[in-house]
């Protein structure tokens, strides 16, 4: 997978730490407070969204009064103590990520979380300084399975995208990478595994666990 790779571009959620079911607990939550029961279609439907994509989505559809960042700022204070001291980082995933640094392989995180809690569950792990770029699908036009997040980091890793592997646990975020002209290794997770096939069938590569992968 790394040959002839200089860069490695990661999602966060569900790719590199364990967080997606929280997720769907804190939507129930959430929607819960204005007497609304979860859609068991939404997740599927706001899949890939950047976080402003989501609460413009879930403004409009629900007909929220609360501003748009008013939802976001709920979100954050709901999700943050959990970012910042339970949730997990997935198995041998940071002996991988400290081995391409130790190889002298750029780095960076593609997400379509919120800045703060991405700082949050990477300071609570002593990551931050392991990841050469990190940026939100806040900061461009349009979240997956858009292109647009990962050739923004590629842009600051300065990589042109066939020397970028991608690490993906879902298939809007698979599409992204392969719409930015990247190879993208699909990621197992327990949120996403009745979609394997599917994963496998989109991406390059498919690894159940980072221990998969052979490296010092």
């Amino acid at each position: 997978m790394l040959r002839n790779k200089k860069a490695v571009i990661f999602d966060l959620d569900g790719t590199l730490i364990d967080s997606m079911s929280m997720w769907r607990e804190i939507d129930i939550e959430y929607l819960g407070r204005f007497g609304i029961v979860l859609p068991e279609t939404l997740q599927d439907e706001i899949e890939g969204m950047s976080f402003s994509e989501t609460a413009v989505y879930f403004k409009q559809r629900f007909g929220l009064e609360d501003s748009l960042e008013q939802i976001k700022q709920t979100w954050n204070q709901m999700a943050g103590y959990k970012y910042a001291n339970e949730v997990p980082f997935k198995q041998g995933a940071k002996a991988f990520v400290k081995y391409l640094k130790k190889k002298g392989i750029k780095t960076g995180i593609a997400t379509s979380n919120s800045k703060e809690l991405v700082k949050a569950v990477l300071e609570n792990h002593h990551m931050v300084q392991y990841f050469d770029s990190i940026h939100t699908a806040c900061e461009v036009k349009k979240g997956k399975p858009a292109p647009d997040i990962y050739e923004l980091v590629a842009n600051e890793l300065q990589v042109i995208p066939e020397e970028c592997l991608v690490f993906e646990d879902v298939i809007q975020g698979i599409r992204a990478g392969k719409s930015a002209g990247m190879t993208v290794c699909a990621v197992y997770d327990d949120y996403t595994k009745d979609m394997i096939e599917a994963k496998k069938k989109e991406a390059d590569y498919y690894i159940d666990s980072y221990l998969e992968i052979q490296f010092e």
